[in-house]
């Protein structure tokens, strides 16, 4: 707590005051345009790095920024996808993964998590990236297990009603991205090339063809 008092007190006392009145506005509803799915990482701050402001990113995190099938666990992520696009009629989802991950550093590396059943259990969802990894094992690397994971995790995504409803009915658009936090970049998942690219290769021209991004 003593980390975090000084932190709470500049924010009552000085930058709430800066921002009240869109702090008061975001007091009858949100409507954000965007669900980003990422790792509970403390090393990635979703609002830091997009650069938006609250009420505009609809954030679910956990290990691995891993989502389950459908069915597949019942837990916190199936609800909160289900309210961000049917409650919140969000139009885009961004499953984010980034450099350096834990969780996909264990299923890399084989590492044994029988001391902890819970993480073990949960990363069985990322068991299609370890299949991956089996299959082309000159790509084992823990960067490209990182972008392999997203790819994984946005058929995972697909497998949700309320997802599939909303891409049949063009009301949603999916995008994978990769958080290197060394170097401040953002990678995109291009289809078209099959590769990632670069934030800073994209211009806005092209990024407004939502197409030609979306998985």
């Amino acid at each position: 707590m003593i980390n975090l008092l000084p932190g709470i007190r500049n924010f009552s006392e000085r930058v709430f005051p800066k921002q009240q009145k869109h702090f008061e506005a975001l007091s009858h509803g949100q409507k954000p345009h965007t669900l980003l799915i990422t790792c509970s990482d403390s090393r990635i701050d979703p609002n830091l790095v997009t650069q938006t402001k609250p009420g505009e990113i609809f954030i679910v995190r956990n290990a691995g920024n891993v989502v389950p099938p459908y069915g597949a666990s019942r837990g916190g992520e199936e609800a909160a996808i289900e309210f961000a696009v049917d409650g919140l009629g969000v139009t885009n989802i961004v499953i984010c993964g980034h450099s350096q991950c834990g969780a996909m550093a264990a299923i890399a590396n084989n590492v044994n998590l029988d001391k902890m059943p819970s993480v073990k259990r949960w990363l069985d969802h990322a068991q299609s990236t370890r299949r991956r990894m089996a299959d082309n094992p000159d790509c084992c690397d823990l960067h490209h297990v990182v972008e392999d994971n997203v790819l994984v995790q946005v058929d995972n995504l697909k497998t949700h009603p309320a997802v599939s409803a909303a891409l049949r009915a063009g009301r949603v658009h999916i995008f994978g991205w990769v958080y290197n936090f060394e170097t401040g970049s953002i990678a995109i998942y291009d289809p078209t090339t099959k590769r990632y690219l670069l934030s800073t290769e994209v211009n806005e021209e092209t990024i407004k063809d939502a197409a030609r991004f979306a998985l």
